[in-house]
């Protein structure tokens, strides 16, 4: 199990955290629609199911009216594959207008085994280097290759290992982003994410949040206003049904509006600590999968923008 941290390990990050709001780094400011105070992504795993190639899912999600995607790694490497030109695909996206402001990797950094996590660097170097070549600018960095067997880092070793991809990422031009997991044996909520973040000694530690992982892990929403949204350049933004907390799957995962995750507080907290970059609509839903592609990229797009106007008005 996790060691809980100590008193002094919570003062340390409580004093890392106040300091976060002096951050020098502006905030990621997303293109914005009008008076709109978000910019509004797509993940592409809420439209996966379809299985349209990457190409023909950065058209769509542009013509759509979304200002961002959101890859994951694993769909670059397989335009690559089957004969695709990064080159070709960042001028695809910039010619579109869009931004890459993240994108979803799972390389195994965290991990004790020194071997898989020398692996896990040389993976997130890789990672790093696709998102690069298509004018992406931060990456994920959740958990990875925690199994249940294995012994879970102390939270002082996981900002370590957080460090270190951070430094990596200087050197590659792009910024990794500690991701919250609800489901898993570490970094699963919110103070865990902000403890690692804090203790890593990063010039401008970025955090990646999801509105079903906050609740998931137990996260009370209040723990984001002790944050400047300029850690927070991307959140996962979704819905989730009204189910015992423990019942909850990806799978589970609803448009915004659909269902009962408490999105006008969390859109009032989030203008109130200065978040101004992009909610990206993440979902895993197979009925969405069997839809039409623009039916269901406008539907992300649409309920996601009412949402935020019923919350900020």
């Amino acid at each position: 199990m996790q060691t809980p941290p100590t008193r002094r390990q919570v003062l340390s990050v409580t004093a890392a955290l106040a300091a976060s709001t002096a951050v020098s780094a502006a905030p990621a400011e997303a293109p914005k629609q009008g008076a709109e105070p978000f910019g509004y992504c797509l993940n592409t795993s809420t439209i996966r199911g379809q299985n349209l190639p990457l190409g023909d899912v950065v058209d769509l999600i542009a013509k759509t009216g979304f200002s961002g995607m959101e890859p994951w790694v694993s769909e670059i490497e397989r335009y690559v594959k089957n004969g695709g030109s990064l080159a070709d695909l960042r001028k695809r996206i910039a010619d579109h207008g869009l931004a890459v402001p993240s994108a979803i990797a799972f390389a195994e950094w965290i991990v004790d085994d020194d071997a898989k996590r020398a692996k896990g660097l040389e993976q997130m170097k890789h990672d790093m280097e696709l998102v690069a070549q298509i004018g992406g600018t931060r990456i994920a960095a959740p958990a990875s290759g925690q199994k249940g067997n294995e012994p879970v880092p102390p939270l002082d070793k996981a900002a370590e290992r957080f460090r270190a991809i951070q430094d990596l990422g200087k050197q590659m031009g792009i910024t990794p982003e500690l991701e919250l997991w609800g489901h898993a044996r570490v970094l699963r909520n919110l103070g865990e994410v902000c403890y690692v973040a804090a203790q890593s000694g990063g010039e401008s530690p970025s955090l990646l949040l999801d509105v079903y992982h906050l609740h998931k892990g137990g996260s009370p929403l209040e723990g984001l206003k002790l944050l400047h949204g300029a850690a927070l350049p991307v959140i996962h933004t979704n819905d989730y049904p009204d189910l015992p907390r423990e019942q909850l799957t990806d799978a589970h995962r609803v448009f915004p509006g659909d269902g009962a995750a408490p999105l006008g507080d969390l859109f009032r907290t989030l203008r109130d600590i200065g978040f101004s970059g992009y909610l990206s609509v993440e979902l895993f839903n197979k009925d969405y999968w069997k839809q039409s592609p623009p039916k269901v990229a406008q539907a992300a797009l649409e309920k996601t923008r009412e949402a935020v106007r019923k919350a900020l008005g």
